[in-house]
């Protein structure tokens, strides 16, 4: 069984202890409802980020929630010792299905999703049958770096999340000791009540040499720049953030205005360097400069190409004839939190965009596609396609036909008609270690007050979405078909949270631009109130309507 199905497990078992419906869960990490669905259905991978906000949800240490239900159920309620607190303890199966004799490591810092959780063997060796002939291997695979056997599209690629994960874990696996060899020799017996059975009395174990090392120094605490870290970003680039801003100010003697101005002048590049670090630990080259196809092209030097982002913009028709009849509205305005850094994780094409007139829409790939969008009938909920009102097919990026995709399967809408398509391989983790850094960078900025750093981190994720593709402005890198996506999953951002509060009974009045949202009634039942990416805040307050 992997980790990620033991996930399943373990939150099925917390929301049924807890009483809690999958809808009372999607508000409580700031996801909605359809998403919390497809995560525990398996159609849609729970992240570590999202690891990280079911065990705040849940008040649990992260390793606890990988533990297994049996075990998390039994920490939430003060039956079970915390993994953390009893030594990490090894854990022989879950949900009565036995784990093998292995070290499940997940990467990263201590104190985080990185410890290796220990497990003992329970059932008894068996004799090792002839070795299969191993599967011949096609390269590296472009989303793990490890070896893979399958080629898709011309790419090495493992063909699920489970895959790359085994991969890694078997060339992370550290070799056993002679103790441990010996230890999983010994068979487990399957009932811990029945003694195994004695041939001789066993020798007396050896008595433990005398220590001869010194005592082992309890670890640092964490420095200042990384005690808000959730154990899912490089420190690397995290620290790479940090000097750069300690770097420039102290250039300037302390000087914060003159030393923002020059950080913010100087985000393009280091944004770029960033990026380029990023992949380092990714072992495989994504196309900088693929040819740009005619439709991805711009009309003129300040026109437009033919991709329709599907950017919001609308008001509530109903609500605002009944402000004119004189009904009085009050109106919250939502301020979404850094849209374009959460719209960086999205699926995209990793090669050259090839032509596809199949008709469907391969989950596993990414691009443009040209389609018929469907009607929507929904007149107190916006179009998830925008503000575009001319009938007939047009071109839409990936993030954007994806909605349209999860409202057909949500039943709000027919699907559209897929005509044609031009995709490449893809990857929704190819920004996830730039996203990662630089929203942990964002965090911890928060936390201590640095606005020189919260402002620095934003014109960094905002001038990579703007400047990746056609622009003068950034020569390292022309993928105008990323941009597109980019800003297509920001407004597909926007939509969904509208579709959550709708679905949660407060009413839509007005979504605009790429983080703005007017709802009526009580938003903070809803949403999480704050500045980190899962939270939203108040913007401004009036009232609709109303006699004078």
């Amino acid at each position: 069984m992997g980790v990620e199905e033991i996930l399943r497990l373990t939150v099925a078992a917390l929301m049924a202890r807890t009483g809690e419906r999958q809808g009372d869960l999607a508000a409580g990490i700031g996801q909605s409802q359809a998403q919390v669905s497809r995560k525990q259905s398996g159609r849609q991978h729970w992240s570590l980020e999202d690891v990280d906000l079911l065990a705040a949800h849940y008040r649990l240490h992260v390793l606890d929630l990988l533990a297994g239900p049996t075990h998390a159920v039994g920490v939430l309620h003060g039956v079970t010792p915390s993994l953390q607190q009893a030594g990490m303890q090894p854990l022989a199966s879950v949900a009565g299905v036995p784990l093998p004799a292995d070290s499940v490591d997940l990467g990263g810092p201590a104190g985080s999703l990185g410890e290796a959780i220990p497990v003992r063997p329970v059932s008894p060796v068996q004799p090792m049958s002839p070795p299969a002939a191993p599967a011949r291997q096609v390269g590296l695979c472009v989303l793990c770096g490890q070896p893979a056997h399958v080629e898709l599209d011309g790419f090495p690629q493992h063909l699920s999340a489970e895959e790359c994960a085994a991969a890694i874990a078997a060339t992370n696996k550290p070799p056993q000791t002679t103790t441990q060899a010996a230890a999983a020799e010994e068979p487990a017996s399957a009932d811990p009540t029945v003694p195994a059975p004695v041939d001789s009395p066993a020798p007396p174990a050896p008595a433990p040499p005398a220590p001869t090392d010194p005592a082992p120094v309890a670890p640092e605490a964490p420095s200042a720049t990384r005690r808000n870290a959730p154990g899912y970003a490089s420190g690397t680039l995290v620290e790479q953030i940090t000097g750069r801003v300690e770097e420039v100010l102290a250039e300037y003697g302390g000087d914060v205005a003159v030393a923002q101005g020059a950080l913010i002048k100087a985000a393009i590049p280091d944004v770029m360097a960033l990026f380029k670090a990023s992949r380092v630990g990714g072992r495989y080259e994504h196309s900088e400069f693929p040819p740009t196809q005619e439709i991805l092209r711009k009309k003129s030097q300040k026109g437009a190409d033919d991709i329709w982002e599907g950017r919001p913009k609308w008001r509530n028709a109903g609500l605002l004839a009944a402000a004119k009849r004189g009904e009085s509205i009050e109106v919250t305005a939502l301020d979404m939190n850094a849209a374009y850094l959460s719209a960086l994780k999205c699926w995209l094409p990793i090669g050259q965009l090839r032509e596809d007139t199949s008709g469907a829409h391969d989950a596993r790939k990414a691009g443009v596609h040209l389609i018929t969008p469907p009607a929507w009938e929904h007149s107190d909920l916006p179009n998830p396609l925008g503000n575009r009102m001319e009938p007939g097919e047009l071109w839409v990026s990936e993030s954007t036909l994806r909605l349209l995709l999860d409202c057909a399967r949500q039943g709000l809408a027919d699907a559209p008609v897929i005509h044609r398509s031009l995709v490449s391989g893809a990857s929704e983790a190819l920004l996830e270690k730039l996203r990662r850094a630089l929203a942990e960078s964002r965090k911890n900025a928060l936390a201590d007050g640095d606005e020189l750093s919260v402002s620095y981190v934003k014109a960094m994720y905002s001038k990579f979405v703007s400047t990746i593709g056609e622009s003068s402005a950034n020569r390292e890198i022309r993928r105008p078909d990323w941009m597109h996506i980019i800003r297509a999953k920001a407004f597909a951002n926007l939509w969904m949270k509208a579709h959550k509060a709708h679905k949660a009974g407060l009413q839509i009045v007005e979504i605009s631009g790429t983080d703005e949202l007017h709802v009526v009634g009580d938003w903070r039942s809803v949403f999480p109130e704050g500045r980190d990416l899962a939270q939203v805040k108040e913007k401004s307050t009036y009232t609709l309507g109303g006699r004078s």
